[in-house]
């Protein structure tokens, strides 16, 4: 298929708009999408504050803690503004600490797990399975995962990913996976192979709706079409590097291409390996994280001055400088929930608190401007 820049999306958008829409809706109504109401507010400097609470009136649980559910992009999928990865599972956090880090979460009104067929060769997936077991809460989660990086079952060919899903299912122990992330861009197989591949599994009943992960713009434009060629769901979602040290990889295009096909965004690295925490700033600290290396990167004049902005800002709140961090991408246009983990259940308390944070316009443009 035709590689296809992202100004000449513009002029194929007509001829995928039947695909966009969901059913019973006009192209209008579906484009209104809660994770989007605060698009364009942070770049105007003045005392408003801009509430991360999208979510339609009247939507609130409150028997689940004050945060509003937002859904994703053009799914029915309601979910808590964070989102609680699994990505340590099974690595630095046993059964007895994860089972403790979901129960402070969805103690926090959090239903929005997210994990990956590759985390721990999988063991992260069965941890999160026997947790919504003994909890028997299976039905109030919404389950993610990723599949094409597991060394049993690598790349996303038609095959590979059917047995990829499928060995998914069993080491959770559910019915069908809410949201499936194509982990890699295999660019060895046809969009159409894939997408095909997917359909089948949504219409097995097996996975409910699906997203991209590390995609560039072109390529989800390319997806896109694709499936509006061979008459499948397209994406619904986009899971990619986005935080306050790491900006222009999804501000530019990517950003651009979230709006066009309204995909629901969910930052991962939201806090940069730990760095936006506020936990690291000189190097006798490294020692204490296993991502020592990762974070190592953030220790500059520009890092230091982003925690020095997140400092004054959260000291203004009574806030912490993770949540401050994690509330700043909630305002950001498409973004619908941070990917964060915790290696402990009390740092889910920040994170919580993010939920509930509102900045005010001049703090959210001065740290854009501290970490342009």
């Amino acid at each position: 298929m035709a590689r296809l820049g992202i100004r000449q999306f513009s002029q194929t958008k007509a001829d995928v708009a039947r695909s966009d829409t969901p059913a019973g809706e006009s192209s209008e109504s579906a484009a209104a999408n809660p994770g989007m109401a605060v698009a364009g507010t942070a770049s105007t400097a003045s005392s408003e504050t801009v509430s991360i609470d999208t979510a339609p009136t009247g939507s609130i649980d409150t028997t689940r803690g004050a945060a509003r559910f937002r859904t994703i992009g053009a799914s029915d999928l309601r979910v808590y503004p964070i989102a609680m990865s699994g990505n340590v599972f099974g690595w630095t956090g046993d059964d007895a600490t994860t089972n403790r880090i979901l129960d402070a979460y969805a103690a926090h009104g959090g239903n929005f797990i997210d994990t990956a067929d590759s985390y721990a060769a999988g063991r992260s997936e069965t941890m999160i399975g026997n947790w919504m077991k003994s909890r028997r809460n299976r039905s109030s989660m919404i389950v993610a995962t990723k599949v094409g990086k597991n060394a049993e079952n690598p790349g996303l060919r038609a095959r590979v990913l059917t047995r990829a899903v499928n060995a998914s299912l069993d080491r959770l122990g559910v019915q069908h996976i809410d949201l499936l992330y194509l982990h890699i861009d295999d660019t060895e197989v046809d969009f159409e192979e894939t997408l095909l591949a997917v359909d089948e599994l949504i219409r097995a009943g097996k996975v409910r709706f699906f997203g991209g992960s590390d995609h560039t713009g072109n390529r989800l434009i390319e997806a896109r079409i694709a499936s509006a060629m061979v008459g499948v769901a397209p994406m619904v979602a986009l899971q990619n590097h986005y935080n306050l040290m790491h900006r222009s990889e999804y501000e530019g295009d990517l950003a651009l291409v979230a709006a066009q096909q309204r995909l629901g965004v969910m930052p991962r690295f939201a806090l940069a390996s730990g760095f936006l925490t506020g936990k690291y700033r000189q190097k006798s600290d490294l020692s204490t994280n296993r991502r020592g290396a990762e974070v190592a990167r953030y220790l500059s004049r520009r890092g230091l001055r982003i925690l020095s902005t997140l400092d004054s800002v959260a000291k203004a709140h009574d806030s912490s400088v993770a949540s401050v961090a994690l509330a700043w991408l909630l305002v950001k246009p498409n973004v619908v929930a941070p990917v964060v983990s915790a290696s402990r259940p009390e740092q889910v308390d920040d994170f919580a608190a993010a939920t509930r944070l509102q900045l005010s316009r001049q703090q959210v443009s001065e740290l854009d401007r501290m970490s342009s």
